[in-house]
């Protein structure tokens, strides 16, 4: 028929309220966006952003929610995708010269890591 979508089984990881801005979680998603998972863990591990860190680890959980609660086979999965949203800011004030103060934000994302098998 046409028109009928098969619906692909996907696993999804997420974590919430991380002390990264989201531009910056975004740089190092478009590295590993499309991917095979284990390109992508080795893509990871080896770059030097501090949020690389994390989203290895939100990949890592995705992978692993794949195989233990869909029976995915590991070796087929690859990046569906990939996403980091605006959480909320932390505002705060930094102390100045004559009795005044600096506002500044604290930025915070919420990262979001899909795997589906090929």
């Amino acid at each position: 028929m046409a028109g009928v979508k098969t619906e692909k089984t996907q696993a999804k990881a997420m974590v919430h309220q991380v002390r990264v801005s989201p531009d910056k979680v975004r740089q190092v998603l478009s590295l590993i966006r499309g991917k095979g998972a284990e390109d992508a863990m080795s893509i990871l591990r080896f770059s030097p952003q501090r949020a690389a860190r994390i989203i290895y680890k939100v990949l890592q959980s995705a992978i692993a929610n794949a195989e233990h609660n869909y029976g995915m086979d590991t070796d087929k999965l690859y990046v569906f995708t990939a996403y980091a949203d605006r959480g909320p800011v932390m505002k705060r004030f930094r102390p100045a010269s004559m009795g005044r103060a600096h506002p500044y934000v604290h930025h915070t994302s919420h990262v979001t890591v899909t795997v589906a098998e090929r």
